[in-house]
């Protein structure tokens, strides 16, 4: 079981997709230095930590296919600008999270350049390989989409090599086969290197569901146990959040050796509330799921988020309405977890797949001549016809941007919001499913939180055993203020009521 690490867990988190969100040597694409430049708002933001998306040499503009592990991509830096970087966000108390992708590489990594070679290779057995008839005897020739790979024939052919190898995302991503203990010494290795030779702070893990192919998947789980053992052996304290994109149930058994992984469940059934403006027994769903968790870790962290790199902006999903955009906002800052907030989502950015139209450049201010701003891509979704740029909202009271800067303040600040273990949550019932409302109890302050879903005012009324929260915490109703007993709620507003 995972030792506890409560003094080390940040509160708030803050996803960077390097290349799209500041750049400091006017190539267009953004980098470690321009990152740094930015520390300074984050932190006035109220991030806590920062996950970087990859960061290693690769071929393509995501480097989710990685060349070298232990080495920085040129066009974002140097070994130099990253450990800058960290030296720079940790004294701001701010700390970095790397991605790390070990669930297969890019072709023209050196393994797989060796593996290709011949059968006898030394580095044949990092990967997956098998000839027609051997994949056609398992059944695996083809495999059902999901959603996080929609390839349907994962082997790849290396002529004139009679077998073939396994890549479930792309046929330039081969699978690595951890059957290999000379390859789980080299991942080993690579642990060590960043938390104690660089001293990242943790790992973000790619595709932690997928480490074995489907036909032995219930060997991933294996997997992380000897993973934990490398971070407990090279950084005790280090935090491992994990992508298993699937359903609580799938979920819940990779918290008996990680720290957290995303509730991809709460992302999408956000984003169905805010759309369809009803409620769907979130809180009973939620509280479903943490009694999943807990069975595994009872010191398990929920990763919340609204989206990510690889989902549509929640922006785009309500339709750039900006009262859903902070609607958005005031149902994840308030709920339990650990959130992770989606570079330029504090902004109300805008995005919809292929997946560089969801990865647009951040926009720092209204001159289109900004040397910060990146123009790796011709921005689709977020221009600034359609998005106010950062400097003018930081400007405007009403603004997305200190909307997000005021809940985030608020929930570093009360404790029944930063409850990070065992989380705090009951249902409120208000009989109206357009109304969603729940309990943040607390010895030292327990708060209310009521979120109007629909385009109508509705009357509040709070039962009886509710009755004496009536001071008024937070309330987005421009109405609201001091005390109350009965009130009405704005259209897709949120109010946090205290009994103190």
């Amino acid at each position: 079981m995972l030792a506890d690490k409560s003094k080390f867990i940040p509160r708030v988190c803050y996803e960077i997709f390097v290349r799209s969100f500041c750049d400091s040597n006017g190539d267009g694409i953004g980098d470690l230095n321009g990152i740094i430049s930015k520390l300074d708002y984050l932190q006035d933001l109220g991030i806590e930590a920062i996950w970087l998306t990859p960061v290693h040499p690769s071929p393509s503009y995501h480097k989710y296919d990685v060349i070298d592990y232990c080495a920085i991509e040129p066009e974002f830096g140097t070994m130099d600008d990253f450990k800058r970087l960290l030296a720079c966000a940790h004294s701001r108390g701010i700390q970095i999270y790397l991605d790390l992708i070990i669930n297969h590489t890019s072709t023209l990594h050196p393994w797989f350049s060796e593996a290709r070679k011949s059968h006898e290779n030394p580095y044949r057995d990092f990967y997956w390989w098998m000839t027609p008839p051997q994949i056609e005897k398992l059944g695996i020739s083809e495999r059902e989409t999901s959603d996080d790979s929609q390839v349907v024939y994962p082997w790849h052919e290396n002529l004139p090599d009679t077998e073939k190898y396994y890549g479930l995302f792309y046929k330039g991503m081969p699978d690595l086969n951890y059957h290999s203990e000379a390859l789980r010494r080299e991942i080993e290795k690579i642990v060590h290197f960043w938390l104690v030779e660089i001293g990242v702070d943790g790992f973000r893990l790619d595709a932690a569901r997928h480490i074995y192919p489907d036909w032995e998947k219930d060997l991933s789980i294996e997997f992380w146990e000897f993973f934990s053992k490398a971070i407990e052996k090279a950084k005790p304290d280090a935090f491992t959040v994990a992508e298993v994109w699937a359903e609580t149930e799938e979920v819940a058994p990779y918290f008996k050796y990680l720290n957290a992984t995303f509730h991809f469940d709460l992302s999408f059934a956000l984003q169905r509330i805010l759309v369809a403006e009803r409620d769907e027994e979130l809180i009973e769903k939620l509280l479903a799921s943490y009694h999943l968790f807990e069975k595994y870790n009872p010191l398990f962290i929920d990763a919340i988020m609204l989206t990510n790199h690889d989902q549509d902006r929640i922006g785009s999903v309500v339709g750039n309405y900006t009262d859903k955009i902070k609607l958005a906002a005031s149902i994840l800052l308030t709920l339990p977890g650990q959130p992770y907030i989606y570079y330029g989502e504090e902004i109300g950015m805008l995005g919809t797949k292929p997946d560089p139209y969801i990865r647009e450049p951040f926009l720092w201010s209204e001159n289109e001549e900004d040397v910060e701003h990146t123009y790796w891509i011709n921005a689709q979704f977020s221009t600034r016809q359609q998005v106010l740029p950062l400097s003018v909202q930081q400007h405007d009271s009403n603004s997305v941007f200190r909307h997000y800067q005021t809940l985030i303040s608020l929930r570093k600040q009360e404790p029944a919001l930063n409850q990070l273990f065992a989380p705090n949550l009951h249902r409120v019932c208000l009989h109206d499913d357009q109304l969603l409302a729940y309990f943040r109890p607390h010895v030292d302050k327990s708060l209310v939180i009521i979120h109007n879903l629909s385009s109508d005012t509705k009357e509040i009324l709070l039962p009886d055993d509710k009755s004496d929260f009536n001071k008024i915490l937070f309330s987005c109703d421009p109405s609201h203020s001091g005390t109350v007993t009965l009130m009405e709620l704005a259209p897709y507003t949120s109010l946090i009521l205290s009994a103190v």
